[in-house]
């Protein structure tokens, strides 16, 4: 298959917040649907700009992506189709390898994502009670010491 690593474009925000969508309806299962429909409110009226967002694409169809600010990844998911076929592990060591990214939160209650990014090496530092939007999903902060 021919996946391609690609910079973000206006055209793809629709594509991504269906990714997005996707993957959060099979992953956070903790989310209750009233935050789930205010964090994808959010994301449609979000600036993508403000990060560096790279796309995962097959077939100029995008299944996956990776945001980044600064060295800290803000975002990554993947189509559920493709959960399980090492895309997230392109996508993650993309990240650290070509802008150094060595930070990543993760909602405490996504065991899979914990343990997906500590098979690549991240510990976690710190525990918050809420996630940085006040709600009551407790984050693990990862890093990666290299």
């Amino acid at each position: 298959m021919n996946y391609k690593i690609e910079q973000y474009q206006p055209r793809h925000k629709t594509e991504i917040i269906n990714v997005w969508e996707k993957s959060v309806i099979a992953t956070h299962h903790f989310l209750s649907e009233k935050d789930f429909r205010e964090i994808k409110h959010m994301l449609q009226n979000f600036d993508f700009d403000q990060l560096h967002i790279s796309c995962l694409t097959l077939n100029n169809k995008v299944i996956g992506f990776l945001a980044l600010k600064d060295k800290k990844i803000e975002m990554l998911f993947l189509d559920p189709e493709y959960i399980g076929k090492k895309l997230g592990y392109r996508l993650l060591h993309y990240a650290v390898s070509t802008f150094e990214a060595n930070a990543v939160d993760v909602n405490e209650q996504n065991d899979h994502a914990r343990k997906f990014y500590e098979s690549f090496g991240f510990q976690i530092e710190e525990r918050t009670e809420q996630d940085d939007l006040g709600k009551n999903y407790p984050l693990l902060r990862m890093k990666i010491h290299r």
